[in-house]
């Protein structure tokens, strides 16, 4: 018969470096849930962009869309490294996220409210991934590694949305194939193109 608790140093170190690896792993379940939330969402949002101007912003969205995608799957394997699962019942995956917001605006094809439910989503994303980068920062090295690369495209992404509802330049260049996730990349397979 195996030892059910089995002694696991990769996640003794953390404790060791005064890392809170539970209040970790729920943060991690609950980032995961509004990345992969805000996908479903962002799919939702992109297919109401309408008309001339719609195609423009279907482009900017669907870069977005792709990594909150890779988001989701970059921290899956760290959570269950840490000794987290994800919830059953998808419906209560989707609870945990909060990104209720993201429903699609009252007149459905209104670029521009589209446009602040995105930003307001990569705001909130900032505020998550920081979150855990502060956690983690000197004492969890993997993680931080993952959350740091999200953040900085979830900064990214406020950026392009920025510049689209307030003309603020961002210096944004397209990327090359959507889907590119140029910091996640290595975090995650899902959208690889070869």
């Amino acid at each position: 018969m195996s030892d059910s608790n089995p002694h696991i140093v990769g996640i003794n170190v953390l404790k060791q470096n005064g890392l809170d690896v539970d209040e970790l792993v729920k943060e991690l379940i609950t980032n995961a849930a509004v990345e992969f939330t805000a996908y479903y969402y962002f799919t939702n949002l992109r297919a109401h962009c309408t008309g001339m101007e719609g195609e423009g912003l279907k482009g900017i969205i669907e870069d977005a869309r792709l990594e909150d995608l890779s988001h989701f799957e970059s921290c899956l394997e760290r959570i269950y490294q840490l000794g987290g699962i994800l919830p059953n019942d998808a419906t209560e995956f989707i609870k945990i996220s909060g990104c209720e917001f993201l429903q699609l605006p009252p007149n459905p094809t209104d670029h521009k409210a589209i446009l602040e439910k995105c930003l307001k989503a990569e705001q909130g994303a900032i505020v998550n991934w920081n979150k855990i980068c502060q956690m983690t920062f000197g004492k969890d090295p993997v993680t931080y590694d993952i959350a740091k690369d999200i953040l900085a495209e979830e900064i990214e992404h406020e950026s392009w949305f920025l510049e689209l509802i307030y003309g603020r330049p961002s210096g944004h260049m397209r990327r090359k194939y959507s889907g590119e996730r140029p910091h996640t990349g290595k975090h995650s397979r899902a959208l690889d193109m070869a």
